[in-house]
C-alpha cells in the first residue's frame, strides 16, 4: 500500500516538472516574440533604393568560391582610384591565402574619370581576380548601397564560408590572431566588433552624418558596430539581405546594418581580450616615430601604401603574439620611406605588445 502511494507520488511530481518545463518553454518563446515588434515591409519604390536587382555587375567573380570554402571572407569597400591601398593590402594582411578570400568592392566613379578609370580597373581585375564591381554612383551617401551589395555577392556566390569581415581599406588586419579567435566563435548568428549602444541620430543640417526625422523618426539607434570592421557568421549575410526589405535606406552604412540586425532579433557582441577584456576592435592610432612598445599588429593603409612594395618576406616573418585585431592612422615619418625600416619597427615593437 504504502509502495503504491510512494509510485503514485513519484509520477505526480515528475508530470509535475514535465509540466511546469513545458510552461516554461512556452513563456519563454512567447517573450522572445513580443521583445520584437512586427516590422512592416518597405514599398515597392523604397525597396528598389537598396534592392540588389536595382543594380547589375560591371565586374563579378561568380565562381571564386566554386571549389573552395573560405573559412574568412575579407570584404573591402573601396573606390576605383584606391589602386595603392588595394596593392597594400594584397601583399600584407589580405594575400591569398588558404583560409581567406579578400575582394574589393566598388562602384562607379565620377563621370569625368569614369572613362579613364574602368579600363585600367578592368585589367586590375583581370590580373588579380578579386574585383567586383556594380553600377552604382561612388559617393558617402551610397556606402550603404555597396555595404548591401557585399551582402549579396557574399550570400549569392560565397554561402558556404564561415565567415566574413568587412573592413575599410585603411585598416591593418591580424589575420593571425582573428582566425584563432574565430575557431571558438558561434558558426550561426554571430556578429562581433565595436558595439555602439548609445548612438543618436544627428539633425543638424550641416553635419555629415544627419539622419532627418522623415526618414528616421526615432531618437535613438538600436546596438549597431562600427563600420571600420566588423565580422560576422556568413549565415547572417542571406538574412541581413532579407531584413533590408524592411529598413528604409538611411546613409549611414553601419547604422543601417544595425536596423537590420534589430529586424532579425540579433544582437551584436564585444570581443575582448584576456585578462585586461579591452575591446579587440579598439581602432587606435600608431606612432612609429617612438621606439616604445606598441599596442597593436594594425596600421593604416594611406601610409602603408606608401611603403610600396610592401617585402612579402616581412610579412611572412610578421607573426607577434598580440591581442589587438585592428589599428588605423599610421603618423607618415621619415622612419616609414624605406621598407626595411618598417619591417625592423613590426619586428622590433609589435610582439612585445599585449592588448
Amino acid at each position: 500500500m504504502k509502495v503504491t502511494y510512494s509510485l503514485r507520488l513519484v509520477k505526480l511530481v515528475a508530470v509535475s516538472v514535465v509540466l511546469v518545463l513545458f510552461a516554461q518553454i512556452l513563456l519563454n518563446r512567447v517573450n522572445k516574440l513580443s521583445k520584437h515588434p512586427k516590422f512592416s515591409p518597405l514599398t515597392e519604390e523604397e525597396y528598389r533604393v537598396i534592392s540588389p536587382k536595382t543594380y547589375s555587375y560591371i565586374l563579378n567573380q561568380p565562381l571564386v568560391c566554386k571549389d573552395r570554402n573560405p573559412f574568412l571572407v575579407f570584404m573591402v569597400p573601396v573606390t576605383p582610384q584606391d589602386v595603392a591601398a588595394r596593392e597594400a593590402i594584397r601583399k600584407t594582411w589580405g594575400a591569398p591565402g588558404q583560409d581567406t578570400l579578400t575582394l574589393f568592392f566598388v562602384g562607379l566613379p565620377e563621370g569625368g574619370q569614369r572613362s579613364s578609370t574602368s579600363g585600367e580597373l578592368e585589367k586590375e581585375s583581370g590580373e588579380h581576380a578579386d574585383i567586383i564591381q556594380m553600377n552604382f554612383q561612388e559617393s558617402y551617401q551610397n556606402l550603404t548601397i555597396k555595404t548591401m551589395m557585399m551582402m549579396n555577392w557574399l550570400a549569392t556566390h560565397c554561402p558556404n564560408a564561415s565567415y566574413a569581415m568587412k573592413v575599410d581599406s585603411d585598416i591593418f588586419v591580424n589575420v593571425f590572431y582573428l582566425i584563432r579567435r574565430l575557431w571558438s566563435s558561434p558558426r550561426q548568428e554571430f556578429i562581433t566588433g565595436s558595439v555602439i549602444r548609445d548612438g543618436k541620430p544627428k539633425r543638424d543640417v550641416h553635419n555629415k552624418w544627419r539622419v532627418s526625422e522623415e526618414l528616421y523618426p526615432q531618437d535613438s539607434f538600436p546596438p549597431y558596430l562600427s563600420g571600420a570592421g566588423y565580422v560576422f557568421s556568413a549565415d547572417l549575410a542571406a538574412r541581413i539581405s532579407w531584413a533590408s526589405r524592411f529598413v528604409r535606406m538611411i546613409p549611414l552604412e553601419d547604422v543601417y546594418v544595425g536596423l537590420c540586425l534589430h529586424v532579425l532579433g540579433v544582437n551584436p557582441v564585444y570581443s575582448r581580450s584576456l585578462p585586461t577584456f579591452r575591446n579587440l576592435f579598439e581602432i587606435r592610432n600608431l606612432e612609429y616615430d617612438s621606439y616604445s612598445p606598441i599596442s597593436n599588429t594594425l596600421t593604416s593603409l594611406p601610409a602603408a601604401a606608401e611603403l610600396q612594395p610592401v617585402s612579402s618576406n616581412s610579412w611572412v616573418e610578421f607573426h607577434p603574439p598580440t591581442r589587438c585585431l585592428f589599428h588605423h592612422g599610421i603618423n607618415p615619418s621619415s622612419k616609414l620611406q624605406k621598407p626595411e625600416n618598417i619591417a625592423r619597427t613590426l619586428q622590433e615593437t609589435l610582439p612585445e605588445e599585449k592588448c
